[in-house]
């Protein structure tokens, strides 16, 4: 999900206060992301129906840790530096943050019955993820190495790709034990949380509603077309697995752009691959255009950090939105 890779959170000597600012706004991010996921994980294997086994997120989170640990180990070793996770408790709880969120978000989302080594292979190749697909990218007057791909969801789009015995969780899975009114709580506290989270800490509500407003447009489209019934097309919206995606996985603020414009043409293009891909009758469709999306807009900053800026104003204009909690 989300995995909300709010990355590199710890403070470096000599930072200026803005930078320590926004490092700070991350953390956060990734501290609250981190303690919503893991609360859904034991409720949903406690109370809500979750079907996978109860090994699955240990056994996801060890392969994330294991493989977070290894490459930080093998860079700092390249760079001539000390490791990330060095340092007090805090400094490694806040490095190990990220790759908790993509274990049980891959944990969560897969449905491998008893191969739970694969579930081990797609959190590790979520966290690998972030390592091995990065690009230049110009942030002002400087070029940055980042990941540009969603880490969970890669995970899990290789995953569905190289197994085709393996599939996705059953939407019913995170409300099959409970009834009444918690049928409109849960759903409800998601959303809450979910819209506080990408308002005051990743800037991405914009993202949200273009997300939702483009989703059943390409519904409307679909259904004209073929003409089938609107409902149909519009019942995905209704699935606790899509509130997650929408607030959880497509605002990943690391994988996302952070300018409201831009915000639109990325939920635009997930949205229109989806349908694409309903269209061609592929399934698991939502996965497959997120990262899609995220790897054709890896692509193109990695285009705009070769060429040259022709604004030096411009560009320091967007370092600046990078900066805020929207990036």
């Amino acid at each position: 999900m989300t995995d909300a890779t709010f990355a590199d959170t710890t403070p470096a000597p000599r930072l200026s206060l803005g930078e320590r600012w926004y490092i700070d706004k991350r953390l956060k991010g990734l501290t609250r992301f981190a303690l919503a996921i893991t609360v859904l994980n034991i409720l949903g294997h406690l109370f809500l129906g979750f079907e996978q086994s109860w090994m699955t997120p240990f056994v996801a989170l060890a392969a994330a840790y294991g493989t977070e640990f290894l490459a930080e180990t093998v860079q700092a070793r390249v760079d001539g530096r000390a490791p990330k996770y060095k340092g007090t408790p805090g400094t490694v709880i806040a490095f190990f943050l990220s790759a908790h969120i993509s274990a049980l978000a891959v944990g969560m989302l897969l449905f491998a019955n008893e191969q739970i080594w694969v579930v081990a292979f797609a959190a590790s190749l979520a966290v690998a993820s972030k390592w091995i697909v990065r690009v230049p990218v110009r942030m002002g007057a400087k070029t940055v190495q980042r990941h540009v791909l969603n880490p969970s969801n890669f995970g899990i789009t290789a995953t569905l790709l190289l197994f085709p015995s393996v599939g996705i969780a059953p939407p019913y899975m995170f409300a099959e034990n409970v009834s009444g009114i918690f049928d409109f709580l849960l759903p409800l506290v998601v959303i809450g949380t979910g819209s506080l989270l990408n308002t005051k800490l990743t800037g991405r509500m914009t993202l949200i509603f273009a997300w939702l407003g483009c989703f059943a447009l390409q519904a409307l489209i679909r259904s004209t077309i073929n003409g089938t019934p609107l409902g149909a097309s519009l019942m995905p919206m209704s699935g606790f697995a899509f509130i997650l995606f929408t607030f959880y996985m497509v605002t990943d603020p690391a994988t996302t752009p952070g300018k409201p414009r831009n915000q639109v043409l990325f939920a635009a293009a997930v949205a229109g691959f989806y349908a694409l891909f309903m269209q061609l009758h592929i399934v698991f469709g939502l996965f497959y255009a997120l990262t899609l999306v995220t790897a054709l807009r890896g692509a193109w900053l990695a285009v705009q950090a070769i060429v040259p800026a022709s604004d030096p104003a411009r560009a320091e204009a967007d370092l600046a939105v990078l900066r805020t909690p929207g990036e």
